[in-house]
């Protein structure tokens, strides 16, 4: 069953109105990897009537008014994708293509999708029922943030969407007590993982530094930011008020981390693995390719790293599901008409980290003195890539498989740190789960950049190449690593990028291609410190490439091909 967007497809349901109508930024792919379809599925699996607006034209009013309004909210979400990024590249150019609309055009999202979305909603509809914000947009922008795309502080993005409510993270069980609370007329201030607007200064909670004070003082939004990171852990995290004008921001603590009974609960959730039939006429979307046969097989990631907002999204501890859950999926999905047995990816925003937690974190929260990664693994985490070994090795044996390729993000230096069980996994790897290449993101090789990425040093790199080709050459299959790095990351220079491309050439034998701008998004702290040009852990000031033509300097000193006698005189 597809979720309905038209008014026929509701009749046919025999549902008047619609409980709770959703607009997205994206195309409808009907998929657990796609928020609004998993939201809407859920809600529908708890009782609710929902409906979906994808895609909505935002220059008039016939897309948003079509379905009439909802009996209880409107959610609304900018995507996938924040929509700036999803829009302007890391030098400031416009995107050509979306790959979550149908023909690849990227014509259909708007600029500041969530504020837009909303400001619809009420163009169209007075006084109309709450309208609650959630995505990755919102939830990275629910406190006073920088944007590099206007370079300067916003408030939260509620203020500025004019929005009731926003849910922060994934959100599925803060959206169900949510949307009960507003059925049954209850008090929902103290929902966790939501954030909403007051007049009144809350009795209880951490007073950040007001937006007026962050915004003219970069010293305060630092304090304002280690705060808020700091209170981000489902068990120790504390609510959290932030001053606007007049107003305050309310931020409730995050919700629970999720057990692997509502993990499992989740994605026994039935979805179809296709676009809507509707979008199936505009011509492919891209998305699908990657995510149509693929498996999560948990969320969340404890490595922290200062340039993405995994972290500040999923959160930092492992949620896995359960090997049977895993294992029922994959059985439904050898049923689809369009599998052809192959599994496109099993695993999550870091495909090694399933199975295993620290059990400390879990009863008492994150240590607020170390990392669990960096600069080395703690000992205190159980380290042990057999769940994982065992559920490949299960996956692959299902009638209908015939190949199962590990695609997500890999922590090498956590292959390497398991003595128990990190080289079978790797010799697994090696033998059955890449097709020719394993791609790796070291992001940098120069110390003192990798310091302020929150990244491990490159010994780590040589040695786990090494093994790579000496298990590729043992199993005789030619296969690669390809690595991902970034150029211009806070405290990056020149003479860095020289350096790793010294490094490519001498010890990686290759000219690299896969250079990624530094692109500063909201709740991060690169982004920190690309705002503030200071290390927030040392106080020590950093050099930022900040124009458009020095951060593609950068790159470039990396990815145009240079003889190897004229690198080395550097």
């Amino acid at each position: 069953m597809f979720i309905p967007i038209s008014k026929e497809e509701l009749k046919k349901l025999n549902w008047p109105q619609p409980d709770i109508i959703l607009v997205t930024g994206d195309a409808y792919i009907d998929s657990s990897f796609i928020g609004v379809a998993l939201l809407g599925k859920f809600l529908i699996k708890h009782g609710y009537k929902v409906a979906l607006i994808p895609q909505p034209d935002w220059r008039s009013g016939k897309d948003i008014t079509r379905l009439g309004e909802p009996r209880l909210f409107w959610g609304v979400t900018a995507g996938s994708v924040d929509s700036m990024v999803a829009n302007y590249t890391a030098i400031g150019k416009k995107r050509k293509t979306d790959d979550y609309t149908p023909g690849g055009i990227n014509n259909k999202r708007p600029d500041r999708a969530s504020i837009v979305y909303t400001n619809l909603i009420r163009r169209y509809f007075k006084n109309t029922k709450p309208i609650v914000l959630g995505g990755i947009e919102a939830s990275l922008r629910r406190i006073a943030h920088y944007d590099f795309w206007s370079d300067s502080l916003r408030r939260s993005i509620l203020f500025d969407a004019k929005a009731d409510y926003l849910l922060y993270g994934m959100a599925e069980y803060s959206l169900l007590e949510l949307t009960r609370a507003l059925e049954q007329k209850q008090e929902i201030t103290s929902i966790r993982g939501l954030c909403y607007i007051a007049k009144e200064k809350p009795a209880s909670g951490i007073e950040l530094p007001s937006y007026e004070e962050v915004k003219a003082d970069k010293e305060k939004f630092t304090q304002m930011f280690l705060t808020f990171y700091q209170n981000q852990d489902p068990v120790k995290g504390q609510r959290l008020i932030q001053k606007h004008q007049d107003r305050y921001l309310v931020h409730n603590p995050p919700y629970p981390a999720l057990t692997q009974e509502q993990m499992d609960e989740i994605y026994s959730l039935s979805f179809e693995n296709r676009a809507h039939p509707l979008h199936q006429k505009q011509g492919k979307i891209k998305a699908l390719e990657t995510i149509q046969f693929s498996i999560t097989t948990h969320r969340g990631c404890y490595g922290e790293c200062h340039f993405c907002a995994i972290s500040m999204h999923q959160g930092k501890i492992i949620q896995s599901r359960s090997e049977k859950s895993i294992l029922a999926e994959v059985k439904s999905l050898t049923k689809h008409p369009d599998f052809k047995g192959i599994i496109q990816d099993l695993g999550g925003p870091t495909a090694n980290m399933y199975g295993f937690e620290c059990n400390k974190k879990l009863k008492k929260g994150s240590c607020s003195n170390k990392r669990c990664l960096f600069p080395q693994p703690c000992p205190n985490l159980p380290l042990d890539h057999t769940p994982q070994i065992n559920l490949l090795r299960k996956v692959r044996k299902i009638p209908g498989v015939k190949k199962v390729f590990v695609n997500s993000g890999l922590r090498y230096d956590l292959i390497l740190a398991d003595k128990r069980a990190g080289e079978t996994y790797l010799q697994d790897l090696v033998s059955w789960h890449i097709s020719g290449q394993l791609k790796i993101a070291p992001e940098h090789v120069a110390k003192e950049v990798l310091e302020i990425m929150g990244k491990p040093d490159n010994q780590n790199l040589l040695e786990f190449k090494r093994k790579f080709d000496e298990l590729s050459k043992k199993s005789g299959k030619k296969q690669f690593l390809t690595y991902y790095f970034i150029a211009a990351h806070p405290g990056c220079t020149e003479k860095h990028m020289y350096l790793l491309k010294k490094f490519a050439l001498d010890q990686l034998k290759i000219n690299p291609r896969q250079i990624q701008i530094f692109t500063p998004t909201p709740s991060t702290f690169s982004t920190l410190m690309y705002f503030t040009e200071k290390n927030p852990f040392t106080g020590q000031k950093i050099k930022v490439a900040k124009t458009f033509k020095d951060k593609q300097k950068q790159k470039d000193i990396v990815v145009k091909r240079t003889q190897k006698r004229e690198t080395k005189k550097i």
